[in-house]
């Protein structure tokens, strides 16, 4: 309790005579005047933290909670006594209790919270010495339910947030504790804080964001280790950018210790993981605050982990790598970036600088350091750069595969942990509680874009093959195939789930181009393409997921062609519908669109295949490649797909259409599989005859189709 009183006696001691004669008077009271006047003198003899326990009790025994509440709640005060006085006294009885963790989560003192609450904020004398003594001893109680197991939960459901923040931009009296509940409670419950109390808690963090641009003084270091706490879970408001970049520009542009400098590079990483590059202004302020913050994280990340033996201030080295990634990002972007080309090549200098140093740190760590969250922000880090570089450092980084492919494979083994791994790396420096959508719980999603790229390179390649990797990449993509199969939501699925199958796709689209021994004598592939032809043809039908099927179709056509004496090809039921499928896919893409003003139509895409159509092309001009080499190899496909009536609507389509609205390489996509029909089957090439086939071949110059039309 805040009130003034007299020491109470030593446990040793004995008993404080005076205390036991007013716990005697209020026993005996007979009436609310006696009862007050007991309680007064009760609250006078001891404060609450130099009682002990048993002490506690017996106060609260023969005071209980009836009459405390009574006070709390009471409208009319004795003449001549201000009503606050009673609720004061009322308060101060509930912090002695509050002293004992069993009482502090005891339901009357619970239900006291929407009370309490409002204390926070009333209006009153701000000199008044009672009013300040029930202040404190308000802040005391809802601290004290703040420690308790269930008690952050009470006070976020009973309007505490709200009222510590109204209590803190007020800057009346006391308006320090609320700040430090506030980061308790934001600690121990973020996001039911937000949800709870939003509009208040953007109020306060615009206020810090204020104070903090604003600091001359070593609070701005002080700015910085709070703010993060305060940003929200989702989007950081645009009004706070300006002060928050500000003020951190003015912090990172000085000469620090590192204990100054530490904790702005966290809060830069937490903006930078909540917002992007969206926080720093364009211009040439915000690249030269931009460049100073990759420069600053690459240094800190070389002195952290290229000296060997030197102990790694984890939370920093991983902000630093959020940084990195911004700066990586940044450099990448064609339009609208925010940096100068030639401050790009600075970056992606010292950022390589940095990626070197990762790189031999990964190689220091044994088997018993794999499950650690610090391992995995390095891995990540060193998968973002992969994604977008693997010319530089491409010995370093071959020397790595090896650890790369175990490491995977050890946390897709055990993906719970690697789920849990996601979590910590979050908790380290980038998010209070829960980690972001960029996060991905699992090592392989984070490497899957770099190991596309080294796929298409021999030495690399090999590596990976020799170390297990497709054989983790088959199990991989059948596992996250499973997350989209019928029975499962994919609208609650991150959208990284469908671009980590889709760069699996063009993994192994590498893998059959430039290792197709592989594909045919490991059996993983073989599960890979039963997988591909049963589950096509559903995915086809689906709105919205036309680049995933194109992915799919094309890669399992090009391994058909490579499997083709597989049984599963010799035309059973999945064989069949994976090829039908396809020609849906592949037959689908353009249409004949009417022009104004001309009797003639033109070739155009489809609308669905319009707007992805420069993701799409290269996969379709492919799968039409595929496609046409699988004719003569499946004797089955021709009358397939002449029953499926394509080479007769293809032909439809091209005689309806200008030729001069057909570009070459479309003419000789479409060419290549209309002769391959015709050749492979002679009722194909009947259809063809009587769908005008040789006068369209003329039309279009296909001189082979023409020629083999023109045949018996």
């Amino acid at each position: 309790m805040a009130s003034d009183c007299e020491p109470a006696l030593n446990q040793a001691e004995g008993r404080n005579p005076t205390l036991e004669r007013y716990l005697g008077a209020l026993r005996e009271a007979k009436n609310d005047s006696e009862q007050f006047a007991a309680l007064l003198l009760v609250t006078k003899a001891v404060k609450a933290g130099d009682i002990d326990v048993k002490t506690r009790r017996r106060i609260f025994d023969a005071v209980g909670f009836t009459f405390p509440n009574r006070l709390l709640t009471t409208k009319e005060a004795p003449d001549g006594c201000p009503d606050h006085v009673l609720r004061a006294l009322g308060v101060a009885l509930l912090a002695c209790f509050c002293s004992d963790p069993e009482l502090a989560a005891h339901p009357q003192v619970l239900n006291k919270i929407p009370i309490l609450s409002t204390f926070l904020t009333a209006r009153g004398d701000p000199d008044d010495a009672a009013r300040r003594s029930m202040i404190d001893d308000t802040y005391q109680c809802l601290t004290a339910v703040a420690g308790t197991p269930r008690g952050p939960r009470h006070l976020i459901a009973g309007g505490t947030v709200s009222a510590l923040c109204q209590a803190y931009l007020g800057h009346g009296y006391g308006f320090d504790q609320a700040l430090a509940l506030l980061v308790g409670l934001l600690a121990a419950a973020e996001t039911q804080c937000w949800k709870e109390a939003e509009p208040d808690l953007l109020a306060v963090l615009r206020g810090l964001s204020e104070d903090f641009q604003k600091a001359e003084d070593a609070s701005k270091f002080e700015l910085c280790q709070l703010l993060p706490l305060f940003l929200p879970p989702t989007t950081v408001p645009p009004e706070c950018y300006r002060d928050l970049q500000a003020g951190l520009a003015r912090i990172l542009g000085s000469k620090l210790s590192s204990w100054q400098r530490n904790p702005a590079l966290k809060l830069a990483a937490r903006l930078a993981h909540a917002c992007g590059s969206d926080w720093i202004p364009a211009g040439s302020s915000g690249s030269k605050f931009l460049a100073l913050l990759v420069n600053l994280a690459c240094v800190e990340v070389r002195l952290a982990l290229e000296e060997t033996g030197t102990e790694v201030k984890e939370d920093v080295v991983t902000a630093c790598y959020a940084l990195m990634e911004l700066g990586i990002q940044e450099c990448t972007r064609c339009e609208q970036s925010l940096l100068k080309e030639p401050q790009k090549v600075q970056l992606v200098s010292v950022m390589k600088e940095a990626i070197g140093a990762v790189i031999h740190y990964l190689l220091q760590v044994g088997s018993e350091k794999q499950k650690e969250p610090f391992v995995f922000a390095s891995v990540r880090i060193l998968g973002a750069w992969l994604a977008e570089e693997t010319s530089s450092l491409r010995k370093e980084v071959c020397q790595l595969l090896p650890f790369l492919v175990r490491y995977a494979k050890t946390l897709y083994e055990e993906a719970e942990e690697a789920n849990d791994l996601s979590q910590q790396v979050a908790n380290l420096a980038i998010s209070p509680t829960t980690p972001g959508p960029t996060w991905p719980g699992d090592a392989l999603r984070l490497l899957l874009p770099g190991w596309c790229h080294l796929t298409v390179e021999d030495g690399p390649r090999e590596i990976l093959i020799k170390e297990g990797a497709p054989s983790l990449l088959c199990k991989y993509f059948l596992q996250q195939w499973e997350l989209t199969s019928p029975g499962h939501d994919t609208s609650v699925l991150p959208d990284s789930v469908e671009i980590g199958l889709q760069t699996c796709c063009h993994i192994f689209l590498n893998l059959v181009v430039t290792a197709p021994g592989l594909i045919k004598r490991d059996a993983c592939f073989t599960s890979l393409m039963n997988t591909l032809m049963t589950s096509l043809p559903a995915l086809v039908q689906q709105q919205g997921r036309l680049l995933l099927a194109a992915n799919v179709a094309t890669l399992g056509l090009l391994m058909a062609r490579l499997l083709s004496t597989s049984p599963a090809l010799q035309g059973t039921p999945a064989s069949r519908g994976f090829f039908a499928a396809a020609i849906l896919f592949l037959s689908q893409s353009h249409v004949a669109r009417a022009t104004p003003g001309s009797d003639q139509a033109v070739l155009a895409l489809s609308p669905e295949y319009e707007g992805i159509w420069a993701d799409l092309q290269e996969l379709w001009f492919l799968g039409m490649q595929a496609f046409t080499g699988c004719v003569p190899l499946l004797p089955w496909l021709a009358p397939a797909a002449l029953r499926s009536r394509w080479p007769q609507e293809l032909l439809q389509l091209l005689g309806s259409v200008s030729p001069n609205s057909v570009k070459p390489e479309m003419v000789a996509a479409y060419q290549g599989v209309l002769v391959e029909l015709a050749r492979a089957n002679r009722l194909c090439r009947e259809a063809m005859r009587l769908q005008a086939g040789e006068e369209t071949a003329s039309h279009y110059r296909m001189a082979a189709l023409e020629q083999c039309l023109s045949e018996p």
